[in-house]
């Protein structure tokens, strides 16, 4: 592998808000070697995802913060080109923490798993990896939705949300969706099939949360935080359940302002809950399993937004919070084998 070289972007510098010029920095290096134990794995597709801005502060989550001069983290998919690993073959197909980069060395963990016979993967980063897990769990394990109640989800045009909408929807839900503008409302309906759709963008968010939501919000999806949130606890249902899954709206600062309205949480006999999909790990074949049936029956509908080139990770990264993404953001580093 020694001809092979390797195009990376690393992390050169804390963002503060947007990443700028300077904060990260393109480099191409030989590719890495390979020791017992290790495979190389050649990036097909990076999945983009807004936890990705998070790792970049200097505040530990649920996984570290990526360090000053290491490739930027990120989830992907990718082929097996080279393993002394018995863990993967050359010509798997595998998920993995691939990072802003063409080539990535894994070894036998949680953080790569091999996808036996995958025809798209595309639909392995838009339902069947992270993406598809977290909205399944978040929605039926603790938004529990049922037939004739009202979902509300937030970020609904994204890659996360408009799956979670969908799963409520065949839980015989009504779904109202929020998103921003009058193209991802048109697209959160007509084609990912919720019932509604607010456009925050518009203003007056409780008003029309008043009047797509008349008899109240029994689940809440949450994809985003901040006054959303707060105005979505305004308009609860008794016994109303709220799935916390993102913070989009302040990712850029690192400051999460709590709720206003948190109170409604002890008047309304309600639940609030965070998650974290990691946990359910040993579930993953279970929520595959469900996902799989229904995209093959047609009723899970996917969509990705794609940027080219190793080079387009940083504008794919700053699209999440420009509103500039419609369904999964991917970065296509190379064509993958045929099948």
């Amino acid at each position: 592998m020694t001809d092979l070289m390797n195009r990376q972007i690393l992390l050169r510098r804390r963002p503060q808000g947007l990443l700028q010029p300077g904060d990260t920095e393109a480099v191409t290096a030989p590719a890495p070697e390979i020791a017992d134990g290790e495979a190389l794995v050649r990036n097909t597709y990076l999945g983009i995802d807004a936890a990705v801005r998070t790792w970049l502060n200097d505040q530990r989550g649920y996984l570290p913060p990526v360090q000053l001069g290491e490739v930027i983290r990120a989830a992907g998919v990718g082929e097996v080109i080279a393993s002394r690993c018995d863990a993967y073959a050359v010509g798997d197909v595998v998920t993995t923490l691939s990072g802003f980069q063409e080539l990535v060395v894994v070894r036998d963990d949680l953080y790569t798993t091999v996808i036996p016979g995958v025809v798209d993967q595309l639909a392995m980063l838009s339902v069947y990896g992270a993406t598809g897990a977290t909205a399944y769990f978040g929605m039926t394990d603790i938004g529990k939705p049922r037939g004739g109640e009202t979902v509300v989800v937030s970020a609904a045009a994204g890659a996360t949300g408009s799956l979670a909408g969908q799963i409520a929807k065949l839980h015989g839900a009504r779904v109202v969706g929020i998103a921003g503008g009058p193209k991802k409302c048109e697209v959160v309906v007509n084609e990912f099939g919720f019932d509604s759709c607010i456009d925050y963008q518009a203003g007056d968010v409780p008003g029309q949360l008043k009047e797509h939501c008349p008899q109240r919000i029994d689940v809440y999806f949450d994809n985003v935080g901040g006054p959303i949130l707060d105005a979505v606890m305004g308009r609860l249902a008794p016994k109303a359940r709220i799935a916390l899954c993102g913070v989009i709206s302040s990712y850029l600062t690192g400051e999460h302002p709590g709720p206003a309205n948190y109170v409604n949480l002890l008047a309304k006999s309600a639940l609030m809950q965070g998650f974290n999909t990691l946990d359910q790990w040993g579930r993953f074949e279970e929520a595959f399993a469900s996902l799989k049936r229904w995209e093959s029956e047609g009723k899970l509908v996917h969509r990705e937004h794609i940027f080219d080139g190793v080079e387009s990770s940083v504008d794919a990264l700053n699209g999440l919070f420009t509103g500039a993404n419609i369904g999964k953001t991917v970065v296509r580093i190379s064509d993958p084998t045929p099948v």
